[in-house]
């Protein structure tokens, strides 16, 4: 790990030593050696930056250091491990739209709308609006790239309508908040920055979102709006 990766120069140095005695013992000459005749005193002296590199480090910011770095490295790679959609062979667009949006709705970058518009199982075309960084979180994703099985908008989704028998439901989310009473259609509005999301195809879709139409042989529709929140958490 270099300093393009965030780091600064003391966390590059931390990062290259097991133990602090270690680091203090790095900066130690033989010539310090000669002259100090005191290993112990050599480390004190290196401790409170008159040899080495005159970076003052204590002991209790090296750890604190160290442990940061640690916990910071094992969240990537448990970030890494959680994408479902990781070394699939996608070949549908809307899948490969998914797993690249994955990633970001997993960490809170950003929140996207899923439109889907087909047919159930009983051959009657049902259309919705899918919270997936929601989704993601209450199910396993498996099943859809794998390709076992597709997702739909289901009467828990954001919104949820049967054209067959005319079922409408709508529920807000732990992201958005369902608005109904827009005399234009559907509106969502983004919790964390209270942005609107407007999905009419004919309207902008918002501050700070897009629209993106995914062409699909999964879908007789399918349309994912994104949303970058720009509230500072």
């Amino acid at each position: 790990m270099d300093q393009d990766d965030g780091l600064t120069a003391v966390d590059n140095l931390v990062t290259q030593f097991n133990t602090y005695e270690d680091f203090l013992d790095s900066q130690i000459t033989t010539v310090d050696l000669y002259y100090l005749e005191d290993e112990s005193l050599a480390r004190q002296l290196v401790e409170l930056g008159y040899r080495g590199t005159g970076e003052i480090v204590t002991r209790e910011d090296f750890e604190a250091r160290k442990a940061a770095i640690e916990v910071a490295r094992l969240a990537e790679r448990t970030q890494k491990k959680a994408l479902i959609s990781a070394g699939k062979d996608l070949h549908d667009n809307f899948l490969k739209a998914l797993a690249t949006r994955e990633e970001d709705n997993r960490n809170g970058k950003l929140s996207s709308v899923i439109f889907i518009r087909d047919r159930n199982s009983h051959g009657q075309e049902i259309s919705g609006y899918i919270d997936y960084a929601h989704r993601l979180k209450i199910e396993d994703f498996e099943v859809y790239f794998s390709g076992k099985s597709r997702i739909l908008p289901r009467t828990t989704d954001l919104s949820f309508y049967n054209w067959d028998n005319h079922t409408a439901v709508c529920n807000s989310s732990p992201n958005f908040q369902v608005i109904t009473d827009n005399p234009e259609g559907l509106l969502f509005k983004y919790k964390r920055d209270r942005k609107i999301l407007n999905v009419d195809s004919k309207a902008d879709p918002g501050d700070n979102s897009t629209r993106t139409p995914i062409q699909t042989e999964l879908y007789i529709q399918a349309v994912i709006f994104d949303h970058i929140s720009r509230r500072k958490t």
